[in-house]
């Protein structure tokens, strides 16, 4: 069953005078954070905090929390781990939290009999993202693009690929 809270990102600092605070955001972006009005505090959801706004700065999040109003308060925060409900987030078809995808069996689009491993990791590039796929001692890296990935089946725990020539090949 799939967490609830997920990991969001980190409380790295504070911001300004007003008790803002700066957030490296573990998702794919700042601009992925504005949708929320609520972060929580704890993997649970037992400890809500509300948004009264998300802005980028660079690769950061400048984040403002009800109840953070001067510099020394938003200091205690430094270091937190914020959360996001999976219910409150709005994905695009066909994009997925990276924890889902992480444990999937890569299968054969062709011939699913045919396995070539577990996903253990994602990387991302720019253009696209990268699965690290593992089989044993190797590990496979394959774009995360549509002519590879051919369908993400969450519910059955697979994806079906189409590996691009010589990407499985024995060395």
């Amino acid at each position: 069953m799939p967490k609830q809270f997920l990991e969001c990102g980190k409380i790295v600092t504070t911001h300004g005078v007003r008790g803002e605070v700066k957030v490296q955001p573990w998702c794919d972006g700042p601009e992925f954070l504005r949708q929320f009005t609520t972060f929580y505090l704890d993997a649970a959801g037992r400890r809500p905090v509300r948004v009264q706004s998300v802005r980028g700065a660079g690769g950061m999040a400048i984040v403002k929390l009800e109840g953070l109003d001067t510099p020394e308060a938003a200091r205690e925060y430094r270091g937190q781990v914020l959360y996001i409900r999976r219910a409150d987030a709005h994905l695009a078809p066909g994009d997925y939290f990276i924890q889902d995808l992480i444990g999937l069996t890569v299968v054969d689009d062709a011939d699913p009999q045919k396995v070539y491993g577990t996903i253990t990791d994602v990387s991302p590039t720019g253009a696209n993202d990268v699965y690290h796929v593992t089989a044993g001692e190797r590990t496979t890296l394959i774009p995360a693009i549509k002519q590879v990935v051919r369908a993400v089946d969450l519910d059955e725990g697979i994806m079906r690929i189409t590996p691009l020539e010589g990407l499985f090949d024995e060395d």
